[in-house]
């Protein structure tokens, strides 16, 4: 059972997808198996840029196929971008690396405003860059400002033929060493607010287009880049005004949520390898895994794992499905870029505690992932970012539900055309969800799910007797940490949603929550303690500190799994 939860390229056969997406999707694991462990390690301490992967996916077609929308794949019968395959290769791609992950990554991003265009011209020309093999990139970040899109100064002058010419520097910019096209985020010269604002497509081999360098160390190459009198002709041109900033935060809300699937793809594989360590050890005579906190650690890196993946998973469902009546997805993002990248930092945190020094030996996976996972929770928004966007989200969730029928499963061929019609980036707080307690009442009879339930009621009870007043809605450290309590709730009922699909016993999924028990207990002690805390909402935190239900046999059962990891994958040398 354990191993079909988790990603296991020696069992891998995804058969809820097509024959073409199956193909790609074992070729692509093949490619690494086959590349073997050493390779692996050696290119990321030399810093190598991954050549031989890029190779690949031009020879098989795999971003061609993978990124290209239905309506500008000329009839290609296996191309469309479809979330739930696109979220199983991240998964894989972050298994083998972050770096082979990013170049994926930047690649999404970069086609977020030419998909999301009118520009026939320009989404002809990306689609037939893709056929070519080309990696795309996405200019929006600058030195100064970070993603401040509201203070570019990549300035486009009038050229008195219909064109501007572009002058300016972005920072930060992954693939920008080579991308057949990156779109560029500027904005054009003495037109103030967001009329002024354009989106356009530059190439990185033209002679105006100067790479700086890369600003860091590492195996992916993540771009300075500065445009000087960069002819930007008509057709270059993607989206202007409005339409170039929701564009900007559009391709933001498709992209960020590849970043959960890396998170759990890079967990996996450090799973995999911890406890083959940890279990065929002996210290003092015994397994390492004798020791009780040792047991503790890795079933609750373990629990946290497989509720990222649950998640997430569900996460996919949402995405497919949404639509202009249908923006739930706004929510579940952020969630999944926030809480499941912060979750596998836990994750990782945990295996190290247990394999201690084995944790830096250049010889393992392990000591990249290490490094690797804390990038996560910092891009495409701070933790803080999208925990501040989540609280948006809260009146309408927690007391304002709306009759929406249930989502399905959605691993069907279908493209998923409505994310490059998202519309204005506005209006998030008037969006509407269906009963999350539904989830939770069909899963009363657990009783972890039923204790952490009497949190998440609680929760709401102090919203409604004690209220941020107007001073604390304006002091944003009180309200990440009353936005945690509140990312819980929203995190339980998916993994509940996906319980039942996944085929995941009672025994799994009470131990996940005998998890989040803790962490709820945890986060409202620290709003306890915060100095724009009144004593009212002090003492409800402190009424709420909850016990998980203890059972011996459930967390044995549950050590089973966990132990059934060890000698299951290792990478081919």
């Amino acid at each position: 059972m354990a191993d079909s939860l988790l990603f296991n390229p020696h069992t891998y056969d995804p058969a809820h997808f097509d024959a073409e997406t199956r193909r790609l999707l074992r070729a692509t694991v093949d490619f690494f198996e086959q590349r073997g462990k050493q390779a692996l390690i050696d290119s990321y301490i030399e810093r190598a840029w991954y050549g031989d992967f890029l190779d690949f996916a031009a020879k098989e077609g795999l971003f061609a196929t993978f990124l290209t929308p239905e309506a500008d794949g000329d009839g290609h019968p296996d191309k469309r971008w479809d979330t739930a395959r696109n979220a199983a290769l991240s998964e894989i791609l972050g298994f083998y690396g972050l770096g082979y992950w990013y170049t994926w990554q930047v690649t999404v991003l970069g086609l977020g405003p030419v998909w999301q265009s009118a520009n026939a011209g320009a989404r002809a020309h990306t689609a037939r860059l893709l056929d070519d093999g080309h990696v795309l990139a996405f200019g929006l970040s600058e030195r100064g400002h970070g993603a401040d899109i509201y203070a570019t100064d990549m300035i486009l002058t009038p050229d008195g033929a219909g064109g501007f010419r572009a002058d300016g520097a972005k920072y930060y910019i992954g693939n920008g060493n080579v991308a057949g096209l990156v779109s560029v985020f500027g904005r054009r010269a003495g037109v103030e607010g967001p009329d002024g604002y354009v989106f356009f497509a530059a190439d990185s081999r033209h002679p105006a287009y100067h790479l700086v360098r890369n600003v860091v160390n590492g195996q992916m190459f993540v771009s300075e880049f500065r445009l000087e009198n960069y002819p930007v002709r008509e057709q270059d041109v993607l989206h202007t005004g409005r339409a170039a900033f929701d564009a900007a935060l559009n391709t933001v809300n498709i992209g960020k949520f590849n970043l959960c699937t890396a998170a759990v793809g890079i967990c996996e594989h450090a799973m995999y390898e911890a406890v083959t360590h940890a279990h065929r050890r002996v210290l003092y005579g015994r397994p390492v895994t004798d020791f009780p906190h040792v047991r503790r650690e890795l079933t609750d890196a373990y629990v946290r794992l497989v509720a990222m993946k649950l998640f997430s998973d569900r996460a996919v469902d949402y995405f497919r499905s949404a639509g202009p009546e249908d923006r739930r997805y706004l929510l579940f993002n952020p969630m999944t870029k926030m809480k499941v990248t912060t979750e596998g930092e836990k994750v990782i945190d945990l295996l190290w505690d247990v394999i201690a020094a084995k944790g830096f030996e250049a010889d393992t996976y392990f000591d990249k992932a290490a490094k690797d996972i804390r990038g996560l929770p910092k891009l495409e928004g701070t933790v803080h970012v999208n925990l501040a966007l989540i609280l948006k989200f809260m009146p309408n969730y927690l007391f304002h539900p709306a009759g929406y029928p249930p989502v399905p499963a959605r691993r069907d061929a279908a493209d998923d055309e409505f994310l490059f019609h998202q519309g204005p980036a506005r209006g998030l707080g008037a969006i509407r969800f269906h009963d999350w307690r539904t989830a939770y009442d069909a899963h009363a009879d657990l009783p972890n799910v039923a204790r952490f339930r009497e949190q998440a009621d609680g929760l709401c009870a102090l919203l409604r007797a004690h209220a941020p007043d107007e001073g604390q809605q304006r002091d944003l450290d009180f309200l990440l940490a009353l936005g945690q309590l509140f990312a819980l709730v929203v995190y339980g009922q998916l993994i509940l949603e996906q319980a039942a699909p996944t085929g995941l016993g009672p025994d799994v999924l009470d131990e996940i929550f005998a998890v989040l028990i803790q962490d709820f207990s945890g986060y409202a002690t620290e709003l306890s303690g915060k100095a724009a805390t009144t004593e009212e909402q002090a003492g409800w935190a402190l009424a709420h500190l909850r016990r998980p239900v203890h059972d011996a046999g459930r967390t044995a059962r549950v050590w089973e799994q966990v132990v059934a990891l060890c000698g299951a994958y290792e990478m081919h040398p």
